[in-house]
C-alpha cells in the first residue's frame, strides 16, 4: 500500500502524458485532487516538488523559519498526522516553543477538513518508503494508508486530532 500511495501521482501523469485515461479510484482522485490543492495554496512556500525555501533551516530574524521541504529532504515526515493536520488547519502557533515562532499561515478557513487530509495524502506521495514507515509510526498505525480514505470523518477522538 505505501508505494502504490507514494507512486499514484507519478503514475497518473505518465498515463496522462501518454494520452491514456487513467482508471478513476478513490484514492488516485484523492491524491491528484490533494496534488491540486497544494499547488494552489502550498506551493508558493514549499516549493511545486515540495523542495521547500531556500536556506530553510536558517532561522529569520522573527525567530520564524523558512517554509521547509516536504519531500524526503525536510521534516514534515516526522510528524503525525494529527500534528500535520492541526499545523495546516491553523494551529501552527500551539506548536511554537522560546527560540521558534511558525511562520505557516492558517489555512482553516480555506480549506475543509477532507481537503487537508488529501494534502496530506499528497505530502506523503513525495516520500520514500522509510518516510512514509516512520511517518506512520509517528502516527501511530502499523501501515499507512490514505487519510482521504478513512471513514468516518474526524472527530475529538481521531488520530487526525488527537497525535
Amino acid at each position: 500500500m505505501i508505494a502504490v500511495l507514494a507512486a499514484a501521482p507519478a503514475a497518473f501523469r505518465i498515463l496522462v502524458a501518454c494520452g491514456s485515461e487513467p482508471a478513476s479510484s478513490p484514492e488516485t482522485d484523492a491524491l491528484v485532487r490533494g496534488e491540486a490543492i497544494y499547488d494552489q495554496h502550498c506551493a508558493e512556500c514549499h516549493g511545486s516538488d515540495g523542495e521547500g525555501a531556500a536556506n530553510w533551516q536558517r532561522q529569520n530574524a522573527d525567530n520564524t523559519y523558512p517554509a521547509p521541504p516536504h519531500d524526503s529532504t525536510g521534516h514534515t515526515w516526522h510528524h503525525s498526522n494529527g500534528y500535520l493536520f492541526r499545523t495546516i488547519q491553523g494551529e501552527g502557533g500551539a506548536f511554537d516553543f522560546t527560540g521558534f515562532k511558525s511562520a505557516m499561515p492558517s489555512f482553516g478557513d480555506r480549506l475543509d477538513p477532507q481537503d487537508i487530509r488529501t494534502v496530506i495524502d499528497h505530502l506523503k506521495s513525495m516520500w520514500g518508503s522509510t518516510e512514509l514507515a516512520a511517518q506512520s509510526r509517528a502516527s501511530g498505525k502499523t501501515r499507512s494508508r490514505p487519510m482521504s480514505s478513512r471513514l468516518p470523518r474526524p472527530t475529538a477522538n481521531s488520530d487526525y486530532v488527537q497525535r
